[in-house]
């Protein structure tokens, strides 16, 4: 699931705060831009259990960017901790950064303009909450 200001844009730096507050541990959470409709757009997420990716969803399936699964991060601060995160989504570039280190940038030419928000779910059964808060926009 999915939510934004409604605002669309081309290049833009997002950062936001995150932390889980529940959940079974399956879940992912992070940044949305270029969000055409609900059917295409990308997503730069990390999970409570330490993962982290780079996707988009076109034409409603889902894939990840440069990547064949979520790998590891020791930058990523596990369980219901506190994690500052930026996504970067200027030109076909995309790059994921969590507590100031660069964990991913990739290349996509798809999506040029869209709607930005933040997202949270599971990847399985259960549900999670998580709390996003300073939230920002920037264009460069």
């Amino acid at each position: 699931m999915w939510s934004g200001p409604g605002i669309k844009f081309g290049d833009v730096r997002i950062e936001a705060d995150v932390i889980p507050v529940t959940g079974e541990g399956d879940d992912d959470f992070g940044i949305v831009c270029r969000a055409v409709d609900e059917d295409n757009f990308y997503f730069l997420v990390i999970s409570s259990d330490g993962y982290y990716g780079i996707g988009k969803v076109k034409d409603g399936i889902q894939s990840l960017i440069g990547m064949e699964g979520m790998p590891p991060s020791e930058h990523i601060h596990k369980g219901q901790s506190f994690n500052h995160m930026r996504a970067d989504c200027i030109g076909e570039r995309l790059e994921l950064s969590v507590n100031s280190q660069l964990l991913a940038s990739v290349e996509d030419p798809d999506f040029r303009r869209g709607r930005v928000g933040v997202l949270a779910g599971t990847l399985g059964a259960g549900s999670t909450d998580v709390v996003f808060d300073n939230f920002s926009v920037l264009t460069p």
